[in-house]
């Protein structure tokens, strides 16, 4: 086997390795900023620690409005169907977690249509059942995620800056194109010169050259 085969079989090893093998779970914090008027996700992820293990869970989720102090129970997901609970939600509510699967780990979902009332914090519950040879193990995960609504949609800071940067970088690009161009005309044109008077000198040369030919050939006559 010769040297270069040696090199990339760890890189096609890893490849086909990486084809089988499935998506890692990374758990991501939840937006907090919601729009009137407009749909926000609820985003609750938590990773299965041990991916060889089978398992199956249920997600539920609580809201306290702000005001109150008292959860509500306002959506269930379990057998692969969701249920609203609460009445508030009724028709807007949707799940956006794992789909197609016994085994939750994105217990995310969506509120249709965001009103003034959903601000507050809600309350995301995992139950799991992990699944060994000879016994199930049974755990549990709670995250809690505080959203605030506005009336209308406000630019952030880093937007801003953002916007400012690109315009900045797109005029600073135009400039640096315009010192090119003009750079690349005056060598284009300074080596137009400079091959002008070559070509001139080679004229000159070649005309003293002819004249003193001609004055040669009329001495020898």
């Amino acid at each position: 086997m010769s040297a270069v085969q040696l090199l990339w079989m760890p890189l096609v090893l890893c490849v086909v390795h990486g084809g089988l093998s499935n998506g890692a779970c990374v758990e991501v914090d939840s937006d907090t900023e919601a729009v009137v008027g407009q749909g926000f996700k609820l985003g609750c992820i938590s990773c299965k620690m041990r991916g060889e293990v089978e398992a199956s869970a249920t997600v539920d989720w609580w809201f306290m409005a702000k005001g109150e102090s008292e959860f509500s129970h306002i959506y269930s997901y379990a057998d692969m169907v969701g249920m609203v609970n609460d009445e508030r939600f009724l028709d807007r509510l949707d799940w956006m977690g794992s789909k197609n699967t016994f085994d939750l780990q994105d217990g995310s979902i969506y509120i249709v249509n965001v009103t003034l009332n959903d601000t507050g914090t809600y309350r995301c519950y995992f139950d799991r059942t992990l699944t060994f040879s000879y016994y199930e193990y049974r755990t549990n995960t709670t995250k809690y995620i505080t959203i605030n609504v506005a009336p209308k949609a406000s630019r952030g800071m880093a937007s801003i800056l953002s916007e400012v940067m690109m315009y900045v970088s797109i005029i600073g690009l135009q400039l640096w194109l315009l010192v090119e161009m003009v750079y690349c005309y005056r060598k284009i044109a300074a080596a137009g010169e400079e091959a002008l008077r070559e070509s001139a000198a080679e004229y000159l040369a070649i005309a003293s050259e002819s004249k003193d030919n001609c004055t040669g050939v009329a001495v020898a006559e």
